[in-house]
Protein backbone atom coordinates (compact mmCIF):
# COMPACT_ATOMS: atom_id res chain seq x y z
CA UNK A 1 0.00 0.00 0.00
CA UNK A 2 1.35 3.41 -0.92
CA UNK A 3 2.26 5.44 2.14
CA UNK A 4 0.36 8.68 2.67
CA UNK A 5 1.11 11.42 5.15
CA UNK A 6 -2.14 10.78 7.01
CA UNK A 7 -3.11 7.23 8.01
CA UNK A 8 -6.88 6.92 7.84
CA UNK A 9 -8.15 4.65 10.61
CA UNK A 10 -11.30 2.93 11.79
CA UNK A 11 -11.82 1.93 15.41
CA UNK A 12 -13.80 -1.27 15.96
CA UNK A 13 -15.10 -1.44 19.52
CA UNK A 14 -15.57 1.54 21.82
CA UNK A 15 -15.51 0.09 25.32
CA UNK A 16 -13.12 1.36 28.00
CA UNK A 17 -9.94 0.59 26.09
CA UNK A 18 -11.41 1.35 22.70
CA UNK A 19 -12.30 4.83 23.89
CA UNK A 20 -8.71 5.33 25.11
CA UNK A 21 -7.43 4.44 21.62
CA UNK A 22 -10.01 6.73 20.02
CA UNK A 23 -8.97 9.72 22.13
CA UNK A 24 -5.31 9.10 21.38
CA UNK A 25 -5.93 8.89 17.63
CA UNK A 26 -7.97 12.10 17.69
CA UNK A 27 -5.86 14.20 20.05
CA UNK A 28 -2.41 12.70 20.57
CA UNK A 29 -1.17 10.96 17.41
CA UNK A 30 0.15 13.05 14.55
CA UNK A 31 -0.59 11.94 10.99
CA UNK A 32 -3.51 9.78 12.06
CA UNK A 33 -7.15 10.46 11.21
CA UNK A 34 -9.90 8.54 12.94
CA UNK A 35 -12.54 8.31 10.22
CA UNK A 36 -14.92 5.66 11.58
CA UNK A 37 -16.13 4.43 14.92
CA UNK A 38 -17.69 0.97 14.69
CA UNK A 39 -19.61 -0.79 17.43
CA UNK A 40 -22.58 -3.12 17.61
CA UNK A 41 -24.67 -0.64 19.60
CA UNK A 42 -25.88 2.33 17.55
CA UNK A 43 -26.21 4.57 20.61
CA UNK A 44 -22.59 3.96 21.67
CA UNK A 45 -21.23 4.54 18.17
CA UNK A 46 -23.21 7.74 17.67
CA UNK A 47 -22.29 9.14 21.10
CA UNK A 48 -18.56 8.42 20.80
CA UNK A 49 -18.39 9.91 17.30
CA UNK A 50 -20.15 13.07 18.49
CA UNK A 51 -17.96 13.44 21.59
CA UNK A 52 -14.74 13.05 19.60
CA UNK A 53 -15.75 14.82 16.41
CA UNK A 54 -15.28 11.69 14.30
CA UNK A 55 -16.60 11.92 10.76
CA UNK A 56 -18.46 8.60 10.52
CA UNK A 57 -19.96 5.93 12.72
CA UNK A 58 -21.57 2.61 11.88
CA UNK A 59 -22.78 -0.65 13.35
CA UNK A 60 -21.80 -2.53 10.18
CA UNK A 61 -18.08 -3.34 10.08
CA UNK A 62 -18.37 -4.28 6.39
CA UNK A 63 -18.60 -0.56 5.58
CA UNK A 64 -15.07 -0.12 6.91
CA UNK A 65 -13.60 -3.15 5.17
CA UNK A 66 -15.16 -2.12 1.84
CA UNK A 67 -13.98 1.49 2.13
CA UNK A 68 -10.80 1.66 0.05
CA UNK A 69 -9.76 4.93 1.71
CA UNK A 70 -9.23 3.24 5.11
CA UNK A 71 -5.61 2.26 5.69
CA UNK A 72 -5.80 0.62 9.12
CA UNK A 73 -8.23 -0.78 11.66
CA UNK A 74 -7.87 -0.76 15.44
CA UNK A 75 -9.64 -3.77 16.96
CA UNK A 76 -10.73 -3.30 20.57
CA UNK A 77 -13.55 -5.82 20.79
CA UNK A 78 -14.08 -8.94 22.97
CA UNK A 79 -11.52 -11.68 22.38
CA UNK A 80 -14.05 -14.08 20.87
CA UNK A 81 -14.60 -11.66 17.95
CA UNK A 82 -10.92 -11.19 17.07
CA UNK A 83 -10.41 -14.12 14.69
CA UNK A 84 -13.09 -13.16 12.17
CA UNK A 85 -12.25 -9.46 12.33
CA UNK A 86 -8.55 -10.17 11.77
CA UNK A 87 -9.31 -12.41 8.79
CA UNK A 88 -11.62 -9.84 7.22
CA UNK A 89 -9.20 -6.98 7.81
CA UNK A 90 -6.30 -8.84 6.22
CA UNK A 91 -8.36 -10.02 3.26
CA UNK A 92 -9.39 -6.40 2.62
CA UNK A 93 -5.74 -5.26 2.83
CA UNK A 94 -6.17 -3.20 6.02
CA UNK A 95 -3.23 -2.89 8.38
CA UNK A 96 -4.16 -3.99 11.89
CA UNK A 97 -3.75 -2.98 15.50
CA UNK A 98 -5.45 -5.50 17.78
CA UNK A 99 -5.60 -5.46 21.55
CA UNK A 100 -4.28 -8.56 23.24
CA UNK A 101 -4.80 -11.46 23.10
CA UNK A 102 -4.48 -12.01 19.38
CA UNK A 103 -7.24 -14.67 19.31
CA UNK A 104 -8.94 -17.11 21.67
CA UNK A 105 -6.82 -20.15 20.78
CA UNK A 106 -3.38 -20.94 19.42
CA UNK A 107 -4.93 -22.76 16.44
CA UNK A 108 -6.92 -19.64 15.55
CA UNK A 109 -3.73 -17.59 15.85
CA UNK A 110 -1.94 -19.89 13.41
CA UNK A 111 -4.76 -19.54 10.87
CA UNK A 112 -4.95 -15.77 11.24
CA UNK A 113 -1.19 -15.32 10.99
CA UNK A 114 -1.09 -17.23 7.71
CA UNK A 115 -3.81 -14.99 6.25
CA UNK A 116 -1.98 -11.88 7.45
CA UNK A 117 1.21 -13.13 5.80
CA UNK A 118 -0.52 -14.03 2.54
CA UNK A 119 -2.08 -10.57 2.26
CA UNK A 120 1.10 -8.69 3.18
CA UNK A 121 -0.45 -6.45 5.82
CA UNK A 122 1.13 -5.30 9.04
CA UNK A 123 -0.28 -6.40 12.37
CA UNK A 124 0.60 -5.03 15.80
CA UNK A 125 -0.69 -6.58 19.03
CA UNK A 126 -1.40 -4.29 21.98
CA UNK A 127 1.06 -5.35 24.64
CA UNK A 128 1.45 -1.80 25.87
CA UNK A 129 3.87 -2.46 28.74
CA UNK A 130 6.75 -2.50 26.25
CA UNK A 131 5.97 1.20 25.65
CA UNK A 132 5.52 2.19 29.30
CA UNK A 133 8.40 4.55 30.16
CA UNK A 134 9.42 2.54 33.25
CA UNK A 135 9.53 -0.82 31.47
CA UNK A 136 11.22 0.77 28.44
CA UNK A 137 13.90 2.24 30.69
CA UNK A 138 14.39 -1.13 32.38
CA UNK A 139 14.97 -2.71 28.96
CA UNK A 140 17.65 -0.11 28.19
CA UNK A 141 19.37 -0.69 31.54
CA UNK A 142 19.39 -4.45 31.01
CA UNK A 143 20.83 -4.07 27.50
CA UNK A 144 23.54 -1.77 28.87
CA UNK A 145 24.82 -4.61 31.05
CA UNK A 146 24.34 -2.64 34.27
CA UNK A 147 22.90 -5.64 36.15
CA UNK A 148 24.95 -8.29 34.37
CA UNK A 149 23.18 -11.31 32.92
CA UNK A 150 19.46 -11.41 33.74
CA UNK A 151 18.59 -14.42 35.88
CA UNK A 152 14.98 -13.96 36.94
CA UNK A 153 11.93 -11.82 36.30
CA UNK A 154 9.34 -11.33 39.04
CA UNK A 155 5.99 -9.89 37.97
CA UNK A 156 2.92 -8.79 39.92
CA UNK A 157 -0.39 -8.01 38.20
CA UNK A 158 -3.17 -7.29 40.67
CA UNK A 159 -6.45 -5.92 39.36
CA UNK A 160 -8.69 -3.90 41.70
CA UNK A 161 -11.52 -6.41 41.72
CA UNK A 162 -12.95 -8.72 39.11
CA UNK A 163 -14.51 -7.59 35.83
CA UNK A 164 -18.22 -8.49 35.56
CA UNK A 165 -19.25 -12.07 34.89
CA UNK A 166 -20.32 -11.17 31.35
CA UNK A 167 -16.70 -10.22 30.61
CA UNK A 168 -15.13 -13.16 32.44
CA UNK A 169 -17.09 -15.79 30.52
CA UNK A 170 -15.62 -14.57 27.22
CA UNK A 171 -12.18 -13.50 28.50
CA UNK A 172 -10.33 -16.79 28.10
CA UNK A 173 -9.46 -16.84 31.81
CA UNK A 174 -6.88 -15.24 34.03
CA UNK A 175 -3.86 -16.72 32.24
CA UNK A 176 -4.93 -15.50 28.79
CA UNK A 177 -6.57 -12.24 29.80
CA UNK A 178 -4.40 -10.95 32.66
CA UNK A 179 -1.16 -12.89 33.03
CA UNK A 180 -0.38 -12.77 29.31
CA UNK A 181 0.88 -9.20 29.83
CA UNK A 182 3.44 -10.56 32.28
CA UNK A 183 4.41 -13.43 29.97
CA UNK A 184 5.10 -10.89 27.21
CA UNK A 185 7.12 -8.44 29.26
CA UNK A 186 9.11 -11.24 30.92
CA UNK A 187 10.20 -12.59 27.54
CA UNK A 188 10.93 -9.06 26.30
CA UNK A 189 13.05 -8.01 29.28
CA UNK A 190 14.89 -11.32 29.58
CA UNK A 191 15.49 -11.46 25.83
CA UNK A 192 14.36 -15.09 25.75
CA UNK A 193 11.44 -17.35 24.90
CA UNK A 194 9.54 -19.31 27.52
CA UNK A 195 9.95 -23.07 27.02
CA UNK A 196 8.00 -24.46 30.00
CA UNK A 197 5.50 -23.24 32.59
CA UNK A 198 3.94 -24.47 35.82
CA UNK A 199 0.78 -22.69 37.00
CA UNK A 200 -1.46 -22.83 40.03
CA UNK A 201 -4.64 -21.00 40.94
CA UNK A 202 -7.63 -20.75 43.25
CA UNK A 203 -10.88 -18.82 43.49
CA UNK A 204 -10.76 -16.81 46.71
CA UNK A 205 -13.38 -14.06 46.39
CA UNK A 206 -15.45 -14.54 43.22
CA UNK A 207 -17.18 -17.96 43.22
CA UNK A 208 -18.95 -17.32 39.90
CA UNK A 209 -15.58 -17.89 38.21
CA UNK A 210 -15.70 -21.59 39.03
CA UNK A 211 -18.37 -22.22 36.39
CA UNK A 212 -15.94 -20.92 33.73
CA UNK A 213 -13.00 -22.96 35.07
CA UNK A 214 -11.34 -19.66 35.98
CA UNK A 215 -9.71 -18.35 39.16
CA UNK A 216 -9.12 -14.96 40.75
CA UNK A 217 -5.65 -15.73 42.14
CA UNK A 218 -2.81 -17.42 40.23
CA UNK A 219 0.92 -18.08 40.16
CA UNK A 220 3.01 -19.10 37.15
CA UNK A 221 6.63 -20.26 37.16
CA UNK A 222 8.32 -20.00 33.75
CA UNK A 223 11.54 -21.46 32.40
CA UNK A 224 13.27 -19.84 29.41
CA UNK A 225 15.47 -21.05 26.58
CA UNK A 226 18.49 -19.06 27.84
CA UNK A 227 18.37 -20.59 31.33
CA UNK A 228 16.58 -17.71 33.05
CA UNK A 229 13.30 -18.07 34.97
CA UNK A 230 10.30 -16.00 36.03
CA UNK A 231 7.54 -16.01 38.61
CA UNK A 232 4.27 -14.24 37.83
CA UNK A 233 1.36 -13.46 40.12
CA UNK A 234 -2.06 -12.70 38.66
CA UNK A 235 -4.85 -11.48 40.91
CA UNK A 236 -8.37 -10.04 40.66
CA UNK A 237 -8.41 -9.28 44.39
CA UNK A 238 -6.53 -6.01 44.92
CA UNK A 239 -8.89 -3.95 47.07
CA UNK A 240 -6.32 -1.17 47.45
CA UNK A 241 -5.73 -0.22 43.81
CA UNK A 242 -4.17 -1.30 40.52
CA UNK A 243 -0.89 -2.89 41.54
CA UNK A 244 1.54 -3.59 38.67
CA UNK A 245 5.21 -4.10 39.52
CA UNK A 246 8.18 -6.00 38.18
CA UNK A 247 11.75 -6.87 39.05
CA UNK A 248 14.65 -8.28 37.04
CA UNK A 249 17.44 -9.90 39.05
CA UNK A 250 20.81 -10.10 37.34
CA UNK A 251 24.25 -11.47 38.16
CA UNK A 252 25.46 -7.99 39.13
CA UNK A 253 22.36 -6.17 40.34
CA UNK A 254 18.60 -5.86 40.15
CA UNK A 255 16.02 -3.52 38.60
CA UNK A 256 12.74 -2.76 40.33
CA UNK A 257 10.01 -1.48 38.02
CA UNK A 258 6.84 0.43 38.79
CA UNK A 259 5.14 1.87 41.82
CA UNK A 260 1.71 1.85 43.42
CA UNK A 261 1.83 5.63 43.75
CA UNK A 262 -0.51 7.57 41.48
CA UNK A 263 1.64 10.68 41.92
CA UNK A 264 5.04 11.21 43.49
CA UNK A 265 3.47 13.00 46.47
CA UNK A 266 3.45 11.74 50.06
CA UNK A 267 1.35 13.31 52.82
CA UNK A 268 2.65 13.20 56.41
CA UNK A 269 0.62 14.24 59.44
CA UNK A 270 -0.02 13.18 63.03
CA UNK A 271 -1.79 10.01 61.91
CA UNK A 272 1.10 8.84 59.71
CA UNK A 273 2.13 9.09 56.08
CA UNK A 274 0.22 8.10 52.97
CA UNK A 275 -0.06 8.50 49.21
CA UNK A 276 -2.78 7.95 46.61
CA UNK A 277 -2.69 4.57 44.86
CA UNK A 278 -3.12 4.07 41.12
CA UNK A 279 -6.85 3.39 40.67
CA UNK A 280 -7.04 1.62 37.28
CA UNK A 281 -5.22 0.56 34.12
CA UNK A 282 -6.18 3.71 32.19
CA UNK A 283 -4.27 5.86 34.68
CA UNK A 284 -1.36 3.45 35.14
CA UNK A 285 -0.64 3.04 31.44
CA UNK A 286 -1.86 6.36 30.02
CA UNK A 287 1.54 7.10 28.49
CA UNK A 288 2.00 3.54 27.26
CA UNK A 289 -1.32 3.52 25.38
CA UNK A 290 -0.42 6.83 23.70
CA UNK A 291 3.12 5.74 22.80
CA UNK A 292 2.06 2.36 21.38
CA UNK A 293 -0.44 4.05 19.06
CA UNK A 294 2.17 6.58 17.93
CA UNK A 295 4.47 3.65 17.17
CA UNK A 296 1.76 1.85 15.18
CA UNK A 297 1.01 4.88 13.03
CA UNK A 298 4.73 5.56 12.50
CA UNK A 299 5.18 1.98 11.29
CA UNK A 300 2.34 2.40 8.82
CA UNK A 301 3.76 5.69 7.52
CA UNK A 302 7.32 4.46 7.18
CA UNK A 303 6.64 0.87 6.09
CA UNK A 304 8.34 -0.56 9.17
CA UNK A 305 7.77 -3.72 11.21
CA UNK A 306 6.00 -3.04 14.54
CA UNK A 307 7.80 -3.87 17.78
CA UNK A 308 5.12 -6.47 18.62
CA UNK A 309 3.72 -8.42 15.68
CA UNK A 310 1.23 -11.23 15.25
CA UNK A 311 4.18 -13.64 15.60
CA UNK A 312 4.85 -12.32 19.11
CA UNK A 313 1.12 -12.44 19.78
CA UNK A 314 1.03 -16.14 18.94
CA UNK A 315 4.10 -16.85 21.08
CA UNK A 316 2.47 -15.15 24.06
CA UNK A 317 -0.70 -17.16 23.45
CA UNK A 318 1.31 -20.38 23.45
CA UNK A 319 2.69 -19.46 26.87
CA UNK A 320 -0.78 -18.58 28.18
CA UNK A 321 -2.27 -21.79 26.78
CA UNK A 322 0.47 -23.85 28.42
CA UNK A 323 -0.09 -21.99 31.70
CA UNK A 324 -3.81 -22.74 31.59
CA UNK A 325 -3.21 -26.39 30.73
CA UNK A 326 -0.68 -26.66 33.57
CA UNK A 327 -3.28 -25.30 35.99
CA UNK A 328 -5.93 -27.70 34.72
CA UNK A 329 -3.68 -30.79 34.77
CA UNK A 330 -1.56 -29.83 37.83
CA UNK A 331 1.68 -30.48 35.98
CA UNK A 332 4.39 -28.60 34.13
CA UNK A 333 3.72 -27.98 30.43
CA UNK A 334 6.04 -27.40 27.51
CA UNK A 335 5.30 -24.18 25.59
CA UNK A 336 4.34 -24.54 21.92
Amino acid sequence: MKTRRTIRCALIGVGRLGYVHAKNLVYNVEDAELVYIVTSREESARRAAAELGVEKWTTDVKEVFEDASIDAVIIATPTNTHTQLLKDAALHKKHIFVDKPLTETVEEAKTVNEIIKQNNVKCMVGFMRRFDPDYAEAKKVIESGAIGRPLKYIGISRDPGSPPEEFIKNSGGIFLDLCIHEYDIAQYLLGAKAKAVSSFGKTLLHPFMDKYNDVDQSISYLEFDNGSVASVEGSRNSSYGYDIRGEVIGTEGTIQIGSLKEKQVKTLNQTGSYHQNVPDFQDKFEDAFRLEMIHFIDCMKNDQKPLITEIDGKQNMEVAAAAKKSFEKSEKQVVG
